[in-house]
């Protein structure tokens, strides 16, 4: 392969949140890390050579981008998803959760009523509750081995409580659904029909699994498109979580301005440099990367999948659509809560995300993130094994 996903790179000792802070957080120092969503594969090396010419320039004063950053962009949007940005739609921002955590300030009212679907990437509800608003959950529905939509849970939910905003995540982080188009038009429709705004997460759109296709949520309708926050960012397409970077679309004027105060009332101001770098080269040159590694995942879900058909088939595999972030349903044990959790952590030596972390549905879940070396999944898994055997 030109890309050697397979090195087993040790992270030990770099400041790693993945790798170095186990025991700050409860867990055992020698604990396998499979949890947060961060790759063990380094960046792309167009990447790594555009940070590295920018430090042997020597000088990181305050920065700012010029058209070719927009264009570059545009492009990719363009390219991979069909979808035509105008630059004026632009704001950078140092992250997703940040961008969300700011358009629920700017586009609510202390109290208003705020919709997500459970179980989901758990800072969605924390943006809710944090700020003052009220949590509404239309949690999403189990039928063989996929999850859907209630979309008359949905909409009874957003007419009994008033909701005003609406948190998409799309694909969906955990349950690895990539929303097909109709089920993204219901879901539109059912927001116009009760004027409710749209913040659509769309940070995986580029780890889609063969046979589905990501669909921008904006993108649907121009009155869709009025009504959406669309948030996007190369650092989980091309593991730059670090660099504090992500691209936010707001075509609607107004809702624009209100996001852009409430951003200045941050106290934020520019970027780094090198999150800036680091983005355009990435989308300019990470392209080839990036389909490499999608390959490699591929394989990896396969592994996954039979070794859990052969060896574990107690765990069920919940097939993702998109995301590396694969949920798999552990209820067949038959453990509590707090016992499932003892055997991943403590006998197996596991560091998962426990599934009620993402709210209600979560429980006897578990998400397990394999952009890793297959050898490093192979160990995981082996030692779930071993316990359970």
């Amino acid at each position: 392969m030109k890309y050697d996903f397979d090195e087993v790179i040790d992270r030990k000792n770099t400041n790693s949140l993945k790798y170095d802070f186990a025991a700050k957080r409860g867990k055992p120092e020698d604990i396998l890390p499979l949890w947060v969503a961060d790759m063990d594969f380094r960046t792309p090396p167009c990447v790594a050579d555009a940070l590295a010419e920018k430090c042997r320039h020597g000088i990181f004063g305050y920065s700012d981008i010029d058209d070719t950053y927009f264009s570059v962009l545009q492009d990719w949007f363009s390219r991979r998803f069909g979808w035509d940005v105008k630059q004026d739609w632009l704001i950078k921002t140092p992250g997703v959760v940040t961008a969300i955590h700011i358009a629920v300030r700017a586009l609510t009212e202390p109290g208003d009523a705020v919709i997500i679907q459970q179980p989901v990437y758990y800072p969605f509800s924390s943006a809710v509750t944090t700020t003052g608003r009220k949590l509404v959950v239309n949690q999403l529905v189990l039928r063989d081995g996929r999850y859907e939509i209630n979309f008359d849970d949905f909409e009874s939910k957003v007419t009994g409580n008033n909701v005003k905003l609406f948190i998409l995540c799309s694909p969906h982080n955990p349950v690895g659904r990539v929303w097909t188009k109709d089920e993204l038009v219901r879901l539109g429709d059912i927001c116009l029909r009760h004027g409710v705004t749209v913040i659509a997460d769309e940070i995986h759109q580029d780890f889609v699994y063969p046979g589905h296709r990501h669909q921008v949520f904006a993108d649907l309708s121009p009155e869709l498109r009025d009504i959406t926050v669309t948030c996007t960012a190369p650092s989980k397409t091309f593991n730059l979580a670090g660099l504090q970077i992500s691209n936010i679309f707001i075509a609607n004027p107004n809702m624009r301005r209100a996001f852009i105060r409430e951003y200045a009332a941050s106290g934020l101001s520019q970027l780094g440099i090198m999150g800036l770098v680091a983005c355009k080269a990435a989308y300019s040159g990470g392209e080839d990367w990036l389909e490499a590694l999608e390959s490699y995942l591929n394989g990896n879900l396969a592994f996954l999948r039979g070794f859990l058909a052969r060896e574990l088939p107690e765990i069920r595999l919940i097939e993702p659509e998109g995301t590396y972030l694969v949920w798999l349903d552990c209820r067949g044990l038959g453990l509590s809560p707090s016992k499932l959790d003892d055997l991943i952590v403590y006998k197996a030596g596991l560091w998962l995300d426990d599934g009620p972390m993402f709210g209600a549905g979560g429980e006897g879940f578990q998400r397990i993130n394999i952009a890793c070396p297959r050898s490093v999944l192979e160990q995981a898994l082996s030692r779930l094994r071993r316990v359970l055997r």
